[in-house]
């Protein structure tokens, strides 16, 4: 039976799990964590995984019960070390392009998904893994995380993303220089050059992440899904388009209950209970 078809839908006291072969899904109070979990294997993305990724990220893109989206790695050693080398040295120029294109697939999904989404980097983050982080919206690491891209020393480019997304995050030298010598960075590193947002203790990463995320999911949803629409694409136009579009989204933004509620409660000096419409 497939991983898709072996899909569970678990209700736990306001907790849904989803469980499928390589990744987990659960949320709660609004926050969802995705899970890769294949630890045995450091996490390493296969045609199973990204699969099912890419399923359950169609899930969570018309959940409106999910407000922010968290994506870690399963087990302390690995976020996801690359994708699976066993399974790519075998195929052939058609096979191979139709595996990258399953995973350009499912993290593209993830940079459109119009709910934010942060990146739990919880160790090794390679290859699919530094493209799969830079597909997040943002990224918090774990002290012991290390990222690259290792593809040139193994014969092949960046697939899954790399070539584009990590010099939009980091500019275009830095993202060159870590595509180019398949140089391996820690945390620090990766925070000096604009990788990551924040880096703290293995043991603090998720009640870091969790934080932010609650304080987003604080805040009014429409607004901020706008907000990272107008951003996503103004990064990908010029300026005076970008300006344009922002200028619809905030006067979209005066039709909605939550931007009546939350101009109130600031005046009359209260907190604000949106109701996400």
């Amino acid at each position: 039976m497939s991983a898709i078809a072996e899909l569970l839908f678990i209700n736990k006291g306001g907790c849904t799990v989803m469980t499928y072969n390589n990744i987990e899904f659960t949320k709660e109070d609004g926050i969802g964590i995705l899970k890769i979990n294949r630890p045995k294997a450091l996490n390493a993305l296969n045609t199973e995984t990204v699969t099912e990724l890419n399923q359950c990220i169609g899930e969570i893109e018309h959940d409106a019960e999910v407000k922010v989206l968290i994506i870690t790695g399963g087990g302390e050693k690995s976020f996801v070390a690359g994708a699976d080398i066993v399974e790519m040295s075998t195929k052939n120029a058609v096979e191979g392009r139709f595996f990258g294109k399953i995973a350009q697939d499912a993290f593209t999904r993830i940079e459109n998904l119009p709910q934010p989404v942060i990146a739990a980097v919880n160790g090794y983050a390679l290859g699919g893994g530094c493209e799969l982080a830079c597909a997040c919206d943002f990224r918090y690491a774990a002290e012991t995380a290390k990222f690259g891209q290792p593809e040139v020393g193994l014969g092949i480019t960046p697939g899954f993303g790399g070539t584009q997304r990590l010099p939009r995050v980091v500019g275009r030298g830095y993202g060159k220089e870590l595509i180019f010598t398949a140089n391996m960075i820690d945390a620090q590193e990766a925070y000096r050059i604009g990788l990551i947002n924040k880096v703290v203790p293995q043991e603090e990463l998720m009640e870091a992440v969790m934080k932010t995320a609650k304080k987003i999911a604080s805040n009014a949803k429409i607004a901020v899904q706008l907000s990272k629409a107008a951003i996503n694409r103004g990064i990908n136009c010029d300026v005076i388009t970008g300006i344009a579009y922002e200028d619809e989204v905030f006067g979209l933004c005066f039709s909605t209950e939550d931007q009546k509620e939350g101009m109130a409660a600031f005046v009359e000096k209260r907190k604000a209970k949106f109701t996400d419409r």
